[in-house]
């Protein structure tokens, strides 16, 4: 058996090897363990062991290399702006092999000088930038075309950021420096794009978003100037019908956003050689410095065990979770990780979600049994692919009191309690 317990307070950060000095700009995970990093002078590194050791990939050109997105452990896109030879514009390059090959696409996105990348499968892709804002690609990043975006005033600002939270509904951030940030939404999967009115609430760019479901978006960015405001925070919780923008205080520009867990947020302030972090889902920040004022610009967390930040001169941090507590324990020579996360919320009245993160692909068994040990329900029965997952139960036909929920996966499982309220 697996035995979970509550995740403390945040962790630490430390320096890990770096086989580069190159500034890194982007960094992604599918797992805990299958990572990728890309930057300068066409630099991506790979680790298959959680970084701990990275080895550099050729990537068959020495041009910046802006952003890298994989879809699993064998597909992956990164790009690079080409302005010194024509065509100009940036060229996609795609690996069907974890990045042992690269191959950059025969034409470039001439309309767009990308900024971010994000692929809903191995076919449906968007990229942000300007000076077209958005483009698509339906043939895998071969071929890209403009979207459709609507034709207000603020609509062809500049992107940042891009993700989709589901097949339907999609994100896109924004804007011009001292001028406005701006906010693109979807809901038909990529087919139309409408800027939301927010230049009057935020002053500055947002350069990165955080999905929290369809109708929780939050946003970061600021003003790095030192007359400036420093970090500024967005977010909706009406599926952006409004939006609050604030100032928190702290200076420095919020490059980038990452959640640990449903309410551990943390972002890296770049050139302030700090890092904010916030335990109530983004309502209160604090600050940490970077191990060895390291100036970090990207994060991310694959789960809420393993974080990874990068940033220049080749710089790569790593998170080192609370060590009085972990989330399971198991055999040492067991290589198979998950985490099964506390119900939300709980108590609950009726529905309430649950978050479950599994590293490689197998049989999720998911059930849920009263406090007798009775089966009640069973709300996953199939193959998943490695990668964070959310469902709702609904105890709308079922008594209140105490009820487990258990994870099977092949030869182990893990439960958390739960209290449906009468």
């Amino acid at each position: 058996m697996l035995f979970f317990s509550e995740i403390l307070p945040q962790g630490t950060w430390e320096k890990v090897d770096s086989p580069v000095s190159e500034n890194l700009s982007s960094v992604f995970f599918v797992d805990s363990s299958y990572g990728w990093a890309a930057g300068f002078s066409g630099i991506i590194i790979h680790t298959s062991n959680g970084g701990k050791d990275w080895t550099i990939q050729d990537s068959k050109t020495t041009n910046n290399i802006a952003d890298i997105f994989f879809l699993n452990r064998n597909i992956g896109w990164a790009f690079f702006w080409e302005v010194s030879s024509f065509p100009f514009g940036t060229y996609v390059l795609k690996t069907n092999d974890g990045g042992v090959n690269w191959i950059a696409s025969p034409s470039p996105a001439e309309s767009c000088f990308g900024q971010t990348i994000f692929f809903q499968d191995s076919l449906n892709g968007w990229m942000g930038g300007k000076p077209y804002p958005i483009v698509q690609t339906s043939d895998g990043g071969i071929t890209w075309e403009e979207a459709l975006i609507d034709s207000s005033t603020y609509s062809t600002f500049p992107v940042y950021d891009l993700k989709f939270y589901n097949s339907n509904i999609g994100y896109a951030s924004g804007g011009v420096f001292d001028c406005c940030g701006i906010i693109w939404l979807t809901t038909n999967g990529g087919s139309n794009w409408f800027a939301i009115d927010t230049p009057f609430v935020a002053p500055e760019p947002i350069y990165s978003l955080h999905l929290t479901d369809s109708i929780n978006v939050l946003g970061v960015g600021g003003d790095f100037e030192l007359t400036g405001f420093g970090v500024g925070i967005i977010n909706s919780s009406d599926a952006g019908e409004t939006w609050n923008f604030e100032y928190i205080g702290t200076s420095g520009v919020a490059w980038d956003i990452a959640f640990r867990s449903r309410s551990d947020a943390w972002a890296p302030l770049g050139g302030e050689a700090n890092l904010i972090y916030s335990m109530d889902s983004g309502i209160n920040w604090s600050s940490v410095p970077t191990p060895d004022s390291a100036l970090i610009f990207r994060i991310t967390f694959p789960d809420s065990l393993h974080g990874f930040g990068i940033g220049n001169d080749g710089v790569i941090i790593k998170y080192k979770p609370d060590s009085t507590t972990s989330n399971f324990t198991r055999p040492a020579d067991d290589q198979h990780e998950f985490n099964l996360e506390q119900n939300y919320p709980n108590p609950f009245n009726s529905k309430t979600k649950i978050n479950f993160w599994i590293s490689e692909f197998g049989f999720v068994l998911f059930k849920v049994y009263d406090i007798l040990g009775n089966e009640v329900a069973t709300l996953v029965n199939e193959y998943k692919s490695a990668g964070k997952y959310e469902i709702e139960f609904d105890a709308n036909d079922l008594a209140g009191g105490v009820y487990l929920y258990t994870m099977f996966i092949e030869n182990y499982s893990a439960s958390r309690k739960m209290i449906l309220l009468p």
